[in-house]
């Protein structure tokens, strides 16, 4: 959520900002200013009101004292629905925009995105590749056809050694995360909806997450998580920046038809993710997303994929977040990128809506704190860049060196 001071003092620097993600119909910072206008009058009035009927009943009541101050506390009354009512719609207003994106942050949708860095050796084959559905099927890594039969299409089930990869990827990053002193947590996968508020996900994604009759949703990203992990607490200012980890499974309805080219574990509605989150304080957190990009790519180069690194423009990006770098593996069999990861700084958005702050010992005020996450890393995009990257041309698949401790194994054979 914005803050409706800042869009008071900085109105044109807001406005432009917001151009590059919204057109101009579709936001009204005027109107805004005009609610927080009649919300300090009510505030002010009622404060009035309030005072007046304190000094009233210092003096010995009469009858016409009593009547008086029955008067005000009605009056107040009304005042105070009426703020509750502006307060609520001011709210709901400034929760339907979105953050306002980075200066370096371009505007428009992905025809803006830019590539910044490409690293790890693009392989070559001297022979006709497979693709990581007719890999997994041939070395038995993964059952596709019992697991729609169970679930649906957009499911997937690990066997044998695919089950031992994932779970071997998942203990890599698990690792790394430990000795980065970044603290593990394993959170329910069920959030109320003030959770999924809180982490931006509503109002805009309510028909993008599965839904309960109990009004729960299942989780999209860890991230929903870890970003209500401090709701509503006061953080000393001293014990910041806060990391965490979790592991989760993901679920997403991916509303539309699935493309012929996202077969397979590209694109499904479940999927398993290790996520990184920091609290920090806002002059640290740019610092804090320059680290968490720096550990993601780690995680990809440590594995030998080939990836590149984009920086999302404004409406391509999350709409809670001020900035995004996605981390992109290469798919051979499509040639194309894929999103493993994306490192993204929210700054204050998401702590306004989750009333997260933090407090200097020698402060007389709380501030409201930055949050940043980042994808460290998925697993449904990995693997597939894995059996295509690294495969070889009798059909097997070589592991890479960092998962073969947990594998068991150097590589992937039919049995």
């Amino acid at each position: 959520m914005l803050d409706i001071q800042k869009i008071r003092d900085h109105k044109d620097q807001v406005k432009a900002a917001l151009l590059k993600r919204l057109k101009p119909e579709n936001f009204d910072l005027e109107h805004l200013i005009q609610l927080d206008d009649e919300r300090r009058m009510l505030i002010s009035k009622t404060e009035e009101l309030r005072a007046q009927r304190n000094k009233s009943s210092q003096s010995k009541p009469d009858a016409a004292t009593i009547a008086k101050l029955k008067k005000v506390g009605e009056e107040i009354k009304q005042y105070d629905e009426n703020l509750a009512a502006v307060e609520d719609t001011l709210r709901i207003r400034l929760s339907e925009l979105p953050n306002l994106p980075a200066e370096d942050v371009l505007p428009g949708g992905k025809e803006n995105n830019k590539v910044i860095h490409t690293f790890g050796k693009k392989p070559s084959f001297k022979f006709t590749p497979k693709d990581h559905v007719e890999l997994a099927t041939s070395l038995g890594l993964v059952d596709y056809e019992r697991a729609v039969k169970m679930s649906g299409s957009g499911f997937w089930a690990y066997t044998g050694d695919g089950a031992l990869l994932e779970w071997a990827l998942l203990n890599y990053f698990i690792e790394f995360h430990r000795k980065n002193d970044y603290e593990f947590i394993l959170p329910p996968y069920l959030l109320t909806e003030q959770s999924a508020y809180t982490s931006g996900h509503l109002p805009k994604f309510r028909d993008d997450l599965y839904w309960n009759q109990d009004r729960l949703c299942l989780n999209a990203t860890s991230e929903m998580m870890l970003g209500n992990w401090h709701r509503d607490e006061i953080i000393p200012g001293e014990e910041l920046p806060r990391k965490y980890f979790a592991y989760s499974a993901c679920f997403r309805r991916e509303a539309g038809a699935y493309r012929k080219e996202e077969r397979g574990m590209v694109r499904g509605h479940q999927f398993n993710k290790i996520e990184m989150f920091q609290f920090t304080r806002p002059e640290d957190s740019w610092k804090a997303f320059d680290e968490l990009t720096k550990n993601a790519q780690k995680l990809v180069e440590g594995l030998g994929l080939h990836c590149q690194s984009v920086l999302l423009a404004a409406e391509d990006a999350s709409a809670a977040m001020a900035k995004t770098i996605d981390l992109e593996v290469w798919i051979p069999s499509m040639n194309v990128y894929k999103e493993v990861s994306s490192i993204s700084n929210a700054l204050d958005y998401q702590a306004r809506r989750g009333n997260i702050r933090f407090k200097d010992k020698d402060a007389k005020k709380t501030e409201f704190l930055h949050t940043l996450n980042a994808s460290g890393l998925a697993t449904s995009r990995i693997v597939p860049a894995i059996l295509e990257q690294f495969q070889q041309a009798d059909g097997s698949v070589q592991v890479p060196k960092v998962l073969q401790k947990f594998v068991g194994k150097k590589v992937l054979k039919k049995k």
